[in-house]
């Protein structure tokens, strides 16, 4: 079946918060409530194809035109810069860029500090912008242990309430950015699905400018 849009969607807490968004604007999500092991949904109205992907495939899928459009947060974005239109911030999935440390962390001093991170473009590009020469160590799992084993001497993570960063001994000495839930386009899509991904807009700016 043929659909107007085809939307990658961040799979996890991001995905439930964005289903909610789009039924506030009136849009019908109720055929992805039994998702079980799918992955793909095709809604009843033939509107809309569903893909839920990882966050960090969000933009691969937008930038090759399997998808026309793409919800994931600006973390991601921040990472991937490259390929696609960034839209719309959907005010959803808020966070921010920390570095973080153990307490005797001395961010002042001039030796040369090892950072650990999921993400070294962020990272880079804030210590760099700060004129501070860094080794960047690039983690895929928790960063938070880096510090207390001592593998690194501070982390830059995405922090939302704090509290994995306290129970590993660990607090924020600077914010970096604030990051929230964005909609990406494909290129060569917004020229040849306009009117479709224009309405999209439409009907999700309403539910964003009310609670603003």
């Amino acid at each position: 079946m043929m659909t107007e849009l085809t939307i990658a969607l961040t799979k996890g807490r991001l995905e439930k918060q964005t289903l909610t968004l789009f039924k506030q604007a009136g849009i019908d999500t109720s055929f992805m409530e039994d998702k079980q092991r799918k992955l793909i949904f095709d809604s009843p109205d033939q509107r809309f194809t569903f893909l839920l992907v990882k966050a960090a495939d969000v933009t691969t899928y937008v930038r090759r035109g399997v998808a026309d459009v793409g919800i994931v947060g600006k973390d991601v974005l921040m990472e991937n810069p490259y390929g696609y239109y960034e839209m719309l911030d959907l005010a959803i999935g808020k966070c921010k860029f920390s570095v973080a440390s153990t307490p005797n962390y001395q961010p002042d001093d001039y030796k040369r500090k090892r950072i650990a991170t999921k993400y070294p473009t962020v990272a880079s590009e804030h210590f760099r912008a700060k004129g501070e020469d860094v080794e960047i160590i690039k983690i895929e799992g928790s960063v938070e242990i880096a510090p207390v084993l001592g593998l690194a001497d501070a982390i830059v993570d995405i922090v939302e309430t704090g509290t994995t960063l306290k129970e590993n001994g660990l607090a924020v000495f600077e914010d970096i950015c604030s990051v929230s839930a964005r909609v990406i386009v494909n290129k060569a899509k917004l020229k040849r699905k306009r009117q479709a991904i224009f309405r999209l807009f439409t009907e999700l700016k309403s539910v964003i400018d009310e609670e603003e």
